[in-house]
């Protein structure tokens, strides 16, 4: 009898947890495990989904992202009634609202194990006293009925235990993984080719930013940024690969500082080791993370990489060493070390050369095989 293992994700937006889970779920030994997946819909991989083979997907789309005092009994019973049909042995949950629900639905049907992987918690200083404090609330109190954490930064950790959320033993640190061969080999020619269909001179400096436009990666920043670095770099252009919710406010601050035909919106971008391959330097405004897998990416493409020092971006970026680390909203400090990467061409291959000896624990296929062992470990079926 294979090992039945139920995925749960609140939505599948272009994201490294997202991805991941779609590659965990499509890669997991057929032999050994059985696949299932449960998201909400609305999401630019739901058709990728559908697509996958030997993996039953339920689309629920009453799981929303937000918290819904209608919609979310709703998907906990529906959540529920799912896990009671299916019968797994194991249910592994993502992201911070299907992580609460899914767990709670997994508990009601008499799941015997319960995984949640931390990308990055719910909460986060930019929210209210009450409201923060409420998810923390939330969190220590499905922790008791969670059999295993995982989490892709030792930050994370640190803080789920600072918090009462996570105990000793709890948690077992797996990275978020990528396809390490795609960007370290990838063709030099792609990011060309990309400079070219977006008008962006050849010899010009680039800087980049990937990620959803979302207020958690605070992508407005960005575009500030780019109006201070320009002071500085007069011949750099800017590209921003993604979409979401504040595309308005990021077109509205482009007119407001005059940045039309410098900054280009790419939309979402499928082709990351292109885009990797086109730029000098990443750029990570981000207000909270778990580890975003755009740093290893930057990272084993040879790119240096400008973020904030928030959660796992701490995990891999060495200050001064392979990149640099500000605080958030620190507008002027970006633009002045953005800008003194692009003028030092040394330092910015030191920082490359550095950044590469971070890449040992990101390899996806390698993630995939340490899930599947824990899965094993924790149930009386690993036989």
């Amino acid at each position: 009898m294979r090992i039945r293992i139920c995925h749960i994700i609140t939505k599948l937006e272009l994201g490294g947890a997202q991805q991941n889970t779609l590659y965990t779920v499509s890669h997991l030994d057929k032999r050994r495990f059985d696949p299932v997946l449960i998201c909400g819909t609305g999401g630019i991989l739901d058709e990728e989904a559908r697509k996958l083979e030997g993996v039953r997907v339920y689309f629920l789309p009453s799981l929303v992202r937000s918290v819904n005092p209608i919609k979310d009994p709703k998907v906990l019973l529906e959540i529920q009634a799912i896990l009671k049909r299916e019968a797994p042995d194991i249910v592994h949950t993502h992201s911070s609202k299907a992580g609460i629900l899914g767990r709670w639905g997994a508990f009601l049907a008499d799941v015997p194990v319960i995984i949640h992987s931390i990308h990055g918690f719910g909460f986060h200083n930019e929210q209210s006293f009450l409201k923060r404090n409420l998810f923390i609330v939330l969190e220590r109190m499905t922790s008791k009925i969670t059999t295993k954490f995982i989490a892709v930064s030792s930050d994370n950790i640190k803080t789920g235990k600072l918090l009462g959320i996570l105990s000793d033993g709890q948690t077992v640190l797996i990275r978020s993984g990528i396809k390490l061969a795609d960007f370290c080999h990838s063709n030099s020619d792609d990011g060309m080719r990309l400079r070219q269909r977006s008008g962006i001179p050849s010899e010009a400096p680039l800087v980049g930013m990937a990620s959803c436009f979302k207020p958690q990666k605070s992508p407005v920043d960005f575009v500030n940024i780019a109006a201070q670095l320009i002071k500085q770099v007069k011949d750099a252009y800017f590209l921003m690969a993604g979409d979401g919710e504040l595309r308005f406010e990021i077109e509205e601050e482009i007119k407001k500082n005059s940045l039309e035909g410098r900054i280009l919106l790419l939309g979402w971008n499928r082709d990351m080791p292109s885009f990797m391959r086109a730029i000098d330097v990443l750029v990570l405004t981000s207000l909270w993370e778990g580890l975003p897998r755009v740093i290893p990416e930057a990272f084993a493409s040879g790119k240096p990489v400008v973020a904030t020092a928030v959660d796992g971006a701490k995990d891999v970026i060495q200050d001064g060493k392979n990149g640099f680390l500000l605080a958030p909203h620190d507008i002027n400090g970006f633009a002045s070390r953005i800008a003194m990467l692009l003028k030092n061409k040394d330092l910015s291959r030191r920082f490359a050369k550095e950044g590469k000896k971070m890449l040992d624990d990101f390899d996806i296929d390698m993630m995939v095989r340490k899930q599947e062992d824990l899965y094993l470990s924790l149930t009386s079926r690993a036989a």
